[in-house]
C-alpha cells in the first residue's frame, strides 16, 4: 500500500487494503483485494475443503476447480474430471437461463445459483444486467413475493416477527456474519403495487441486497436481508395453507411501534453507529413516520421516498438538456400523492430551492398534485373490499381482484383539513378540480409525472393536451409493473408526434416513429441507491442528509451522453452501471465529507479511485 502526506497527515491511497472489498470492511483475508492470480485461502469457520467446499457458496467454483486445487482440497472424485473457467460457465448457465419461458422460473435458477454458487451469480448479474435486472428485482419480483411460501427453500435473510419481541438483539446474532453495513427491512405491507404481501415481502431485501452486490459493489457478506413480520391484512395469505408468516391481523398502534423501536435500537447496538438500514416497502403512514422518527438518531433512507426521488431528479435534470430552461422555469404535476409522488415533489422543490436561493415554501408552488386511491373488487365473494393492490386485474388464491383507481382530484387548500399530513404542505390556493385531464388544462404543466400504482391512467386525452401547450412534454410514468404504467413508451411517442421526452418505472422496448427509433429511458432506482449506499458506507457516514440525495441525482444526470440524447435517453445505459455507482458514491461521499458527516478520516485523496477500489469483485481466486 502507498500513502500520501497531505499537509503532515498520512492518507490512504485508493488501494488501501483495510478497507479493500466492499465499502470498508476489512478484509481479513484478502479474499477481495487479491487479484485472480494471487493465492488465497479458502477460510470458513476452519478452512473449507472436500465436500464442505463444494456446499459452501462463498468458495465454490464448481467445475473451474484446477487440478492442483483439487488435489489440495481432497475434491479428487467428488467433480467429473473436465475443468471449466468462469466464463465458459457463465456461457452455459446464460443459455440455459433462456431457455426457459417463464420468467419466474428464470428467477428460481437465479437464486438457486446464488445458493450454490455466489460469485457466478454475481458475475452473470454484473456481466447481463440489463438482461438479468428484469429477473432478480423488478417486474419478477413482485410474483416471486406472491408465490414465495411455494417456491421458498432456505432462508436467505432473517426473519423477526412479534414472537421475537424481547429477544431481538439474540435474533440478530444468530446471523452467521458480524460485520454487517448495509440492512434492507421491510414489513411486507406495501410489495411493489401489490398490496400487503406480509411475511413473503422478504423477496424485496433478498433482491436488493443482490444490487447493492452487483451494482454498488457492497461485499455480500456485509449485507443483511430483514423481513419484520407482524401479520397480514391479505385473507388469501391467512387461508394459504403454504403461507410461511404469522398468521393473524397486522399489528397497529402501540404493539407495532415498540416491536419496530427494539429492532432499530438492537440493530444499532449490534452494528453500531454507521450500520445503514433501508426502508423498504412500508406503508405509506409508516414509512414516513420511521423515516422522520430515526433520521436524526441512525443513519437510514428509504428508497421508495428517497431513492425514487433522486433518480427521477435525475432524469429531470438531464431532460433540460433536451426541452431547455432550468427547473425553476417548468412547473410540475403528478398523479399520486403517496410516498413516491411527495418524496419527489420534495426534492424538486428542494432543488429548485437550492439553484435559486428561494424558500422551500415557495418552490413548492410550482409542484401540483392530484391523489387517488384505489378500491379491490374480489369477484368471487362479489364484495367490494379496501385494498392496496394496484393491479387492475389479477388472479391469487383462486380470487380474482380488479383494481379501480378512485381519483380524488388536485391538492388543493380548501380540501387541508381532511388531508394527510405529508401532503398538506401541497395544497396550493385553487379552484377544486376532479379529474385528471381538467387538471392538466388547468395547470398546463411542462411535466406529467405517474405515481399512482394504477395503469392507464394517462390517456390520450391527457397526453395530447401536455402536447398542445408543451413543444416537448416531459411525460414520466412510474408506477410498476410494466402493467401498471400509467401510459406505455408506444403511446406517448404516438399521441405527441414523436415530441415526448418519456421514462418509465418498468421496461419498454425502443419504439419506431416516423422512421425515427426512441429509446424509452428508464427512471430505475437500480442507478441510484447501490451507489449511494457505497457512498455512505465507504465515507462512514453517520447521518443521512437530503443534500446526497441532489449530489446523486447531479451526479446521475452528469453521466447521460450526447449519443444517448440523440436516442431521447435521459438516463445511462445500465450496462455501465458500475462505473456509473462508483461515480455516485465519489459524489455522495464528498458531500458527507463537507457536511462534516463522514468519520472515516483522513479524506482519501481521490474519491473515485477509492470507491473502485472498494467495489467487490465476483472473479474467482485461486485456492492454496
Amino acid at each position: 500500500m502507498e500513502s500520501g502526506l497531505t499537509n503532515g497527515v498520512l492518507v490512504p491511497s485508493a488501494d488501501d487494503k483495510s478497507v479493500v472489498g466492499g465499502g470498508g470492511v476489512k478484509d481479513v483475508y484478502g479474499e477481495d483485494s487479491a487479484t485472480e492470480d494471487q493465492l488465497v485461502t479458502p477460510w470458513t469457520v476452519s478452512v473449507a475443503s472436500g465436500y464442505t467446499l463444494l456446499r459452501d457458496p462463498r468458495h465454490n467454483k464448481g467445475l473451474a476447480f484446477t487440478e492442483k486445487e483439487r488435489d489440495a482440497h481432497y475434491l479428487r472424485g467428488l467433480l467429473p474430471p473436465s475443468v471449466s473457467c468462469q466464463d465458459l460457465q457463465e456461457k452455459k448457465l446464460m443459455h440455459n437461463l433462456r431457455q426457459y419461458e417463464v420468467p419466474l422460473q428464470r428467477y428460481i435458477a437465479m437464486m438457486d445459483l446464488q445458493e450454490r454458487n455466489e460469485r457466478l451469480f454475481y458475475k452473470l448479474l454484473i456481466d447481463n444486467v440489463e438482461e438479468l435486472l428484469p429477473v432478480v428485482y423488478t417486474p419478477v419480483v413482485g410474483e416471486a413475493c406472491q408465490k414465495y411460501g411455494s417456491i421458498f427453500r432456505r432462508p436467505q435473510g432473517l426473519f423477526i416477527s412479534l414472537k421475537e419481541k424481547g429477544k431481538i438483539l439474540e435474533v440478530l446474532k444468530n446471523w452467521p456474519e458480524k460485520s454487517i453495513q448495509v440492512i434492507v427491512v421491510t414489513d411486507g405491507e406495501r410489495i411493489l403495487g401489490l398490496g400487503d404481501l406480509g411475511c413473503q415481502g422478504m423477496g424485496i431485501p433478498v433482491g436488493k441486497l443482490s444490487l447493492y452486490t452487483a451494482l454498488g459493489g457492497v461485499r455480500p457478506s456485509a449485507c443483511l436481508p430483514i423481513t419484520i413480520d407482524v401479520g397480514t391484512n391479505n385473507e388469501n395469505l391467512l387461508n394459504d395453507e403454504f403461507y410461511i408468516g404469522l398468521r393473524q391481523k397486522r399489528a397497529t398502534g402501540q404493539e407495532y411501534a415498540e416491536l419496530l423501536h427494539e429492532f432499530m435500537c438492537a440493530v444499532k447496538q449490534n452494528y453500531g453507529e454507521k450500520i445503514l438500514i433501508q426502508f423498504e416497502d412500508f406503508a405509506n403512514h409508516n414509512a414516513f413516520e420511521l423515516l422522520a422518527k430515526y433520521r436524526t438518531t441512525h443513519l437510514v433512507f428509504n428508497d421508495d421516498i428517497q431513492g425514487t426521488a433522486s433518480v427521477v431528479l435525475a432524469g429531470l435534470i438531464a431532460a433540460l438538456k433536451l426541452v431547455g430552461g432550468t427547473l425553476a422555469d417548468h412547473s410540475f404535476l403528478f398523479l399520486g400523492a403517496g410516498e413516491a409522488g411527495t418524496g419527489i415533489a420534495e426534492l424538486i422543490a428542494l432543488e429548485i430551492s437550492k439553484k435559486t436561493n428561494i424558500p422551500v415554501e415557495e418552490t413548492r408552488k410550482k409542484i401540483w398534485l392530484v391523489d387517488s386511491k384505489v378500491i379491490g373488487i374480489d369477484i368471487s365473494l362479489r364484495s367490494v373490499v379496501s385494498s392496496l393492490c394496484s393491479l387492475p386485474i389479477f388472479c391469487f388464491a383462486g380470487h380474482i381482484l380488479m383494481g379501480i383507481s378512485v381519483i380524488q382530484g388536485l391538492v388543493v387548500s380548501s380540501r387541508k383539513e381532511s388531508l394527510q399530513h405529508f401532503k398538506q404542505p401541497w395544497a396550493h390556493e385553487h379552484e377544486p378540480v376532479k379529474e385528471l385531464i381538467d387538471a392538466v388544462k388547468a395547470i398546463k404543466p411542462s411535466v406529467l409525472i405517474g405515481t399512482s400504482g394504477v395503469g392507464k391512467t394517462f390517456t390520450k386525452d391527457v397526453v395530447e393536451a401536455m402536447a398542445s401547450f408543451n413543444e416537448k412534454p416531459v411525460i414520466f410514468a412510474l408506477s410498476n409493473p410494466t402493467s401498471q404504467a400509467e401510459c406505455t413508451a408506444e403511446q406517448a411517442y404516438l399521441w405527441t408526434q414523436g415530441r415526448a421526452i418519456f421514462a418509465s418505472g418498468s421496461p419498454f422496448d425502443p419504439v419506431e416513429y416516423n422512421g425515427k427509433v426512441f429509446v424509452p429511458g428508464q427512471a430505475n432506482n437500480a442507478y441510484i441507491f447501490p451507489g449511494f449506499g457505497l457512498g455512505l458506507i465507504m465515507s462512514g457516514t453517520i447521518r443521512m442528509h437530503d443534500d446526497m440525495l441532489l449530489a446523486a441525482s447531479e451526479a446521475l444526470a452528469c453521466q447521460v451522453t450526447e449519443e444517448n440524447y440523440a436516442k431521447g435517453l435521459i438516463y445511462p445505459p445500465l450496462t455501465n452501471i458500475r462505473d456509473i455507482s462508483a461515480r455516485i458514491a465519489a459524489k455522495v461521499a464528498a458531500k458527507s465529507y463537507e457536511l462534516g458527516l463522514a468519520s472515516r478520516l483522513p479524506r482519501p485523496r481521490d474519491l473515485f479511485k477509492f470507491a473502485e477500489s472498494c467495489m467487490y469483485s465476483p472473479v474467482y481466486r485461486n485456492y492454496l
